[in-house]
C-alpha cells in the first residue's frame, strides 16, 4: 500500500466543544478530496520554533466522516504544558499546516451492529464511524454509543448525538459521568459499569448478527473494557476493536 503524499491544509472553521476542547476544521490547499476510512488519523506538523525551528508532529483522529469535499475535522484537548495542543488552540483561521496521512487500522466493518465506547476526545473516531454508517444508510443495522466524561461541562457532541438518535431509529446514545454533581440525573460511574447491560440490549436487537465493539480513549479505560468483554463476557477477539490515546 502506497504512503499518501503530504499536503497542506488551511484552518477554515473552529468551535469550542467543552472547556479546554477545540474542534478544528481544515481544508486542503490543493482542493483534493482526503481519501480515508472512518476511524483513521492524520499527523499534523506544527512549527513551534518558527521558521527553521523545531517542528512537532502529533497524531489526531479524524472526527468527521469521509466526504467528497476537501475538508476534515479534528478535536484537540489542551494539555497543560503541552506544546502541540497549545499551538493548535492558538491557531488562527486562515493559517496553514503540513499534514501527513491518513493512517491507522482502527476502522469499522461495514453493515455490522456496533457498540461504540469512548471517553473524552476518544469519541472523535467513533463519531466519524457513526456518521459514515448513517450517511451510507445502514438503516437495518443497530448502533449504540456510550460516552464517558468526568463532569457535566466535559460532555462532547451530546446535542448532536441526541439529534441523530431522534432521526434514526437504529441509533441510540447515552453518556455516563464519573464525577457527577448532585443535580445530575443521568448515568453515573465509569463506562465499564454500563457496557454489559448495553451490549445485551443491543444483541437482542441485532437479529442474530454478532455485535462488534469499538473502544477509544486512554489506556486504562481501553484495557479494562477489553478485559471485561473478552474475559468476563467471553466475546471472541474479532469482535473487540480498540485504540488508545496514551
Amino acid at each position: 500500500m502506497s504512503v499518501p503524499a503530504p499536503f497542506r491544509a488551511r484552518l477554515i472553521a473552529e468551535r469550542p466543544l467543552a472547556p479546554g476542547v477545540r474542534e478544528l476544521k481544515f481544508e486542503r490547499i490543493d482542493g483534493e478530496r482526503l481519501v480515508y476510512e472512518a476511524g483513521q488519523w492524520v499527523n499534523l506538523l506544527m512549527p513551534i520554533g518558527g521558521e527553521g525551528g523545531e517542528v512537532l508532529k502529533r497524531s489526531y483522529s479524524i472526527a468527521s466522516p469521509p466526504v467528497e469535499e476537501p475538508v476534515f475535522e479534528v478535536t484537540v484537548t489542551r494539555v497543560e504544558g503541552g506544546p502541540g495542543s497549545s499551538f493548535l488552540h492558538a491557531l488562527a483561521l486562515g493559517e496553514e499546516l503540513e499534514v501527513h496521512g491518513p493512517s491507522g487500522f482502527f476502522v469499522r466493518r461495514n453493515d455490522e451492529p456496533a457498540l461504540f465506547v469512548g471517553t473524552g476526545t476518544g469519541l472523535t473516531p467513533l463519531r466519524s464511524m457513526l456518521h459514515d454508517a448513517l450517511i451510507r444508510k445502514e438503516e437495518g443495522t443497530p448502533f449504540h454509543l456510550l460516552a464517558g466524561f468526568r463532569f457535566e461541562q466535559d460532555r462532547l457532541y451530546q446535542e448532536e448525538f441526541a439529534s441523530l438518535s431522534e432521526g434514526h431509529s437504529n441509533f441510540s446514545a447515552e453518556c455516563t459521568l464519573s464525577r457527577p454533581s448532585d443535580a445530575w440525573t443521568g448515568n453515573s460511574g465509569y463506562v465499564q459499569t454500563h457496557v454489559p447491560r448495553i451490549y445485551e440490549a443491543l444483541s437482542a436487537r441485532s437479529g442474530g448478527r454478532p455485535v462488534h465493539v469499538y473502544i477509544c480513549g486512554l489506556q486504562k479505560m481501553v484495557s479494562e473494557v477489553r478485559d471485561l468483554l473478552r474475559k468476563q463476557m467471553n466475546l471472541p477477539r474479532e469482535l473487540v476493536h480498540s485504540e488508545r490515546y496514551d
